[in-house]
């Protein structure tokens, strides 16, 4: 029953696996709001060693992929000081050797300069940002062979290991321009020069500022949950699907129909 559940303990487990890039079928998170004891118990254990909030994640906001992963929602999970690198002229060394089983997934990044709210239109979403920048998230599974349940995924950190950040583009008084580009634009995933898969815009929740929306509304959901704050960043989830990252390999990003430069990223 929920009430007999020791979020506590998973929470102390997975800290555990942290940063080892060890991995257990043993993390039993039997609902969403399971989950959100863990996050919850989990935050103030990071807070407790000295990590700070830089934002939030959001995970499974591409639905063409839930088929893949049996999930059947969205969720979220914080980002962390400790994990975001930012890129220096557009470019990453990472190694992959504290992540289990890593992937590698092109996002969109928002900073927030205002307080969002739930209720809020998307015209006054977009108020609330004011910098747009792009990321590789690598993305790492506790759970062998990447199996779990959409519950399980957002108590494991949102899958969430590590986030490269490209610069930081103002918004400034061209909002109308940047709305417009976050709805309408095409990004290609390419591993060591080769090209792979090409994701679009309006595959996270329909767009980027869609997913803003989401994050938004799920925590102010959850009583248990921060809430979004300025000055915050929001990674809005992978416009392509996950791809298996290894030691050695160089991943590139082109975008097209934004103004925003690729990603290089080396995986060591």
């Amino acid at each position: 029953m929920q009430g007999e559940y020791d979020a506590s303990r998973t929470a102390g487990a997975l800290m555990e696996l942290l940063g080892t890039g060890r991995q257990s079928a043993d993390l039993p998170v039997p609902d969403m709001a399971a989950a959100s004891r863990v996050i919850a118990a989990v935050r103030a254990l990071r807070e407790a060693r000295g990590e700070r909030v830089a934002g939030r994640k959001i995970g499974f906001s591409n639905r063409s992929i839930w088929p893949i992963y049996g999930v059947d929602r969205p969720m979220w999970n914080y980002v962390w000081d400790s994990t975001l690198i930012p890129a220096t002229e557009g470019a990453a060394r990472i190694a992959l050797a504290a992540h289990p089983e890593p992937r590698v997934e092109p996002e969109i990044v928002l900073r927030l300069g205002r307080d969002p709210a739930p209720g809020m239109s998307e015209a006054e979403l977009l108020g609330c940002v004011d910098a747009v920048a792009h990321g590789l998230e690598i993305v790492q599974s506790v759970f062998p062979g990447w199996r779990f349940t959409a519950a399980q995924s957002a108590a494991a950190f949102g899958l969430h290991g590590a986030l490269v950040v490209g610069p930081w583009h103002e918004i400034g008084t061209e909002r109308v321009r940047w709305g417009a580009a976050l709805g309408d634009f095409t990004v290609t995933l390419r591993r060591d020069g080769a090209r792979g898969e090409t994701g679009h815009a309006r595959n996270v929740l329909g767009g980027p500022v869609q997913a803003l929306r989401f994050v938004v509304e799920a925590i102010a959901a959850d009583p248990l949950a921060v809430p979004l704050r300025a000055g915050e960043i929001v990674s809005t989830g992978t416009l392509t699907d996950a791809a298996p990252a290894a030691p050695g390999q160089i991943w590139t990003t082109v975008f097209d129909g934004i103004g925003l430069g690729g990603l290089t990223v080396t995986c060591g």
